[in-house]
Parts: structure tokens; C-alpha cells; sequence
């Protein structure tokens, strides 16, 4: 293996994948939150600059497009696991991670089994965008453990009626409840909405990649 910088930029993220998880296993929350967000998104950005020096500098290998896509899996699966498991199992956080995660391991297994055809499977444009969906999704839904964590620690020091006077507006907000409260509202909605554009574009994507796998997958008489 070659050791350039887009090579072990890559191993890194590669690393990270699991450390998104042992934050939950070592710190309370919210700095589990905290550490796994800053983690993801210093991971994730790797993904977008190992590809751009790698290209400027001619320093392609086959060992980087091997194990770029599977970090990027790696991140992807990790993080859903993590954050479903958080989530109490909620189905629309379930329903479109289950969709992702089966068209991971579907086309992994699609490629292994070409073998060395599988290079008709190229990663297109639409993939990358995929991709894109749904790292952003996973990072806002862990600001929404952020902004959940604070404004439940608020709301529990202040007591049910305190915290219920103001959110429905009877009472003025010294505190940071109420921005606490619509972070929280707002990181979930969009993180879902964009974890469900995410499962779209997966289906998508997963349909044109066993489309092109077709010919492959003939019986031969």
C-alpha cells in the first residue's frame, strides 16, 4: 500500500467509523453527542478531500478506490445503527435506515459476486449525491441528540409547569428553553426529511446498479 494523503486520509475515516459508536460507550450525553457530530463531520469531510487531492496530485491507487467506499459504508451503517438504537427504535427513523442498510449490503454482495466485472459497476453521479443525502442527514440528526439532551436537562430543572407556561407562551423565556426546543423540533424533521430523500435516492440508485448487473447475472446454456 501506498502512504500518500489521500490514501491515509481515507484509513482514517475508515478508523472513525466505529469511534462514532464508542462515544456512547465511554461518555455521558451530551458529550457522547458532542464527540460522535464533530467526529462524523471531520470524517465526512475527508471523504470530499482524499478524492479532490488524490486527483490534483496523480495519486490514484487501487488500494484508495478499494477502501473508499467502504469507510464511506462504514460511516453510513455505524451511524444508523447508533442513532436508531437512540432513537427508540422510531419507525421513521427505522423504515428508511432499514432501506439504506439493505441496499448496502445487496450491492456489496451484487459486486463481490461479479467479481472482476464488477467494474460496470461504476459509482455514478446520482450515488455521490446519495452519499452526500445521507451523511448530512446523520450529522443533523445528531445535533438533534445535542439540542435534545440540553433541553430536557432545562425542562427538568425548571418542572413540568414551568417548562409547559413556556413553550405555550403564558410566560417569558429567561432561559434557552424555547431555542433549545425548536433545535431540537427542527434538527428532527429536517434530519428525517433528508434520511428519506437519502432512502429514495438508495432505492434508486440500488435499482440501476442491478439494472446494469443483469447481463452479468444470465444463465449461460
Amino acid at each position: 500500500m501506498r502512504w500518500t494523503i489521500p490514501n491515509i486520509l481515507t484509513v482514517i475515516r475508515l478508523l472513525a467509523a466505529p469511534g462514532v459508536a464508542v462515544m456512547f460507550l465511554y461518555f455521558h450525553r451530551p458529550w457522547a453527542d458532542w464527540f460522535a457530530l464533530i467526529l462524523f463531520i471531520a470524517a465526512a469531510a475527508t471523504d470530499w478531500i482524499d478524492g479532490r487531492l488524490a486527483r490534483a496530485w496523480n495519486q490514484e491507487t487501487r488500494i484508495g478506490a478499494m477502501l473508499d467506499p467502504i469507510a464511506d459504508k462504514a460511516m453510513v451503517v455505524i451511524a444508523l445503527c447508533v442513532i436508531t438504537g437512540f432513537s427508540g427504535m422510531d419507525p421513521w427513523i427505522l423504515l428508511p435506515a432499514t432501506v439504506i442498510l439493505f441496499r448496502e449490503v445487496f450491492v456489496s454482495g451484487l459486486r463481490e459476486f461479479l467479481g472482476d466485472t464488477a467494474g460496470t459497476l461504476k459509482v455514478t453521479k446520482l450515488a455521490k449525491w446519495k452519499t452526500t443525502a445521507q451523511m448530512v442527514a446523520i450529522a443533523v440528526l445528531f445535533a438533534k441528540g445535542v439540542f435534545e439532551h440540553y433541553f430536557g436537562a432545562l425542562a427538568f430543572s425548571l418542572g413540568g409547569p414551568a417548562t409547559g407556561d413556556i413553550l405555550a407562551g403564558r410566560a417569558t423565556d429567561h432561559t434557552e428553553l424555547l431555542w433549545l426546543y425548536r433545535g431540537a423540533t427542527m434538527s428532527w424533521w429536517v434530519g428525517v426529511g433528508l434520511l428519506w430523500i437519502a432512502a429514495l435516492l438508495t432505492l434508486v440508485t440500488g435499482w440501476d446498479y442491478f439494472r446494469k448487473a443483469l447481463p452479468h447475472l444470465k444463465e449461460t446454456r
